[in-house]
């Protein structure tokens, strides 16, 4: 257990770089026009009132059902091309240079792409989404799968564990971590994507949003909808740290003598 002194000297690290932040924020406010760098308070009130607006509010929760949504079809297809890449060679070799190719490509080309191959505004970013995001879910679960101890995966065998026994007890502890690792990653991605493909081509959400206020050179407005997207990934990134925590609360029990 932390003593409380080395718990508030850790806390105060990490708060560190944003009052520095902050205070160079305000110095900047009191030197420039608010449409430039406007107060923080200016800002975090405007971020509230966005909270607390059912109208304002139900951008939030378009981007943020876009983003679930998108990373959900991605982890399952992603997933599934792992499983048969571990499973089968040739499957690794068609699939792997395919998987290669897609994270090479920019999301803004995948942007134009989906403007021109769909009419719908939820079909192209839920296109953009997928396919920006399915990669590097294919190969941190596959990755995951080849890092299983051989010896390890052997030895279960020997105990002719059915193949329900076999996925708890030895396939889902070991790529858990891995997975719940590409989901934080693949969290701050997608919402960088999102918000561009909701500047091109949407008529609500956060990105949206972000138009207007540049439309009215509003500053404020800008950085208060961008606050909502930094919450939601924090808050999405706490949630996974809490269920990676309580999953696997054994690795940090004491050992108990015999």
């Amino acid at each position: 257990m932390k003593a409380p002194g080395e718990t508030a000297r850790r806390a105060a690290e990490l708060a560190a770089p944003f009052a520095v932040m902050a205070i160079a924020w305000e110095i900047a406010a009191w030197n420039f026009p608010p449409f430039l760098f406007p107060p923080l308070a200016a800002v975090f009130r405007r971020a509230a009132q966005i909270l607390v607006t059912p109208d304002d509010f139900v951008h939030v929760l378009a981007t943020v059902a876009r983003i679930l949504a998108g990373l959900a079809g991605a982890f399952i297809l992603g997933g599934g091309a792992a499983v048969l890449m571990g499973r089968s060679r040739a499957a690794e070799r068609f699939f792997g240079p395919v998987l290669n190719f897609l994270q090479g490509v920019p999301a803004l080309s995948w942007v134009v792409f989906a403007i021109i191959w769909f009419k719908g505004t939820e079909q192209r970013i839920f296109f953009i989404m997928l396919v920006t995001s399915l990669p590097a879910f294919a190969f941190q679960v596959l990755g995951a799968l080849k890092a299983v101890p051989k010896d390890l995966f052997e030895m279960v065998l020997s105990f002719r564990p059915t193949k329900t026994q076999m996925f708890r007890a030895m396939i889902l502890p070991s790529v858990l971590p891995e997975i719940l690792t590409a989901w934080r990653v693949n969290l701050g991605n997608a919402s960088r994507v999102v918000v561009v493909a909701e500047l091109v081509g949407a008529t609500g959400g956060v990105g949206y949003e972000l138009l207007q206020q540049q439309q009215m050179f509003d500053m404020a407005g800008a950085l208060a909808w961008t606050l909502q997207l930094v919450f939601f990934v924090l808050l999405a990134q706490w949630l996974l740290t809490a269920l990676e925590t309580r999953a696997f609360a054994w690795r940090a029990a004491p050992e108990r003598s015999l």
